[in-house]
């Protein structure tokens, strides 16, 4: 990162600034995961996989190399939306579903700021549906944590976007009748230049994706799956069980053949392998009935999201709820809050004076009447 040295002009600390506007810290001014934790008691029920989520995020903020004064967390409604009380950090507990609207005007308007949204299945998709696929297309600097729980948890149990077909809740009780969304596909829909998909109890895979989202210029959507043991228990039993999930995960690195399944030590390829068919679909396969060149090779820098998006079209579609987990798609675009900027600048000019005239006949308009 290129830097020059400059200074928080709200404070007067000495800073170094980033190329994308954020002020880094000193190197003696270095922070760790105990300096973004607040002092508030964290309130999720036992076992919530909100917790593993939190210590990640803690965990890795410190990497940023950003003061706590020029990180900020939006949410909307819900369990996750708690978030903003347990970090350090500036932060809104705002309304549902139009947390990314926030986010959008705080992003435009402070380019010091490193803006986080933590939003959920039922918030994001169902009230907040149109303001995340609108932050997505216009690709804000903010980094979004979608956690997904397939349930209503804060409202006690009813059925979410996210809910299989048939799901029994309070507000179903005969199953549910709604197809679900499938949150990744949303995306690359919308055409976000950074998506992906962790787990919560990998703290690992968790911590790495995050780290790579937040260091992307632009809107960064990560979709966690994360368990509710009250109102949806076992919904990732599949993807998370030592027996199953070398078969229900299928594992996203760029640039390697896309594999999954028990792993052969000579080659460290899984036994089943995504193909591309005659009619450009993607297909599972035995890795022994086909050459290895045929494997799939991940290329989440593909600027063409149609690849990616039959990948995610893998998320539940057949044997023990295979998931399509990592990164899907990270490629560059311009953003909307840099773009926005500079038109500002362009219409002010180097003049204050001028700007401000051109300011005064802008908001005069032509279209004039004498009444």
């Amino acid at each position: 990162m290129n830097t020059d040295s400059t200074s928080t002009v709200a404070l007067g600390l000495p800073t170094l600034r980033g190329t994308d506007g954020v002020p880094t810290l000193a190197e003696h001014e270095l922070l760790t995961g105990k300096d973004f934790t607040s002092d508030q008691e964290v309130r999720w029920c036992p076992g919530c996989g909100d917790y593993a989520v939190l210590k990640a995020v803690q965990g890795f903020l410190p990497e940023l190399n950003i003061r706590r004064e020029n990180v900020v967390f939006i949410s909307g409604i819900g369990c996750s939306s708690r978030f903003p009380y347990y970090l350090d950090t500036y932060g809104m507990h705002s309304i549902h579903g139009r947390a990314p609207s926030i986010a959008t005007g705080l992003a435009t308007a402070r380019e010091d700021l490193h803006v986080f949204v933590v939003t959920g299945d039922g918030d994001a998709l169902s009230i907040g549906g149109n303001h995340l696929i609108h932050a997505l297309r216009r690709n804000v600097n903010m980094t979004i944590l979608l956690f997904n729980n397939r349930i209503y948890g804060l409202t006690k149990g009813q059925y979410s976007p996210t809910s299989e077909t048939g799901k029994v809740t309070k507000t179903s009780p005969m199953g549910s009748l709604d197809h679900p969304f499938n949150p990744v596909s949303l995306a690359l829909g919308a055409e976000a230049t950074f998506v992906a998909r962790t787990i919560d109890s990998d703290r690992k895979h968790l911590t790495s994706v995050l780290t790579a989202a937040a260091a992307h210029r632009g809107t960064s959507l990560v979709e966690i799956y994360q368990n509710c043991p009250i109102f949806n228990d076992g919904a990732f039993d599949a993807i998370k069980s030592p027996d199953t999930k070398a078969d229900a995960i299928i594992p996203l690195v760029h640039g390697e053949p896309i594999t999954f399944g028990p792993r052969n030590p000579d080659t460290g390829l899984g036994d089943k392998a995504l193909i591309r068919t005659t009619t450009g679909a993607i297909e599972v396969v035995p890795v022994a009935d086909i050459a290895t060149e045929a494997i799939l090779i991940h290329d989440a820098h593909n600027p063409d999201p149609s690849t990616a998006f039959a990948i995610s079209r893998l998320t539940d579609a057949g044997y023990l709820h295979q998931s399509p987990i990592g990164i899907f798609r990270q490629v560059e675009r311009p953003t909307y809050d840099d773009e926005a900027r500079a038109q500002v600048r362009t219409a002010q000019g180097d003049n204050p004076t001028d700007a401000k005239a051109r300011l005064q006949a802008l908001i005069n308009g032509n279209d004039t009447w004498t009444v």
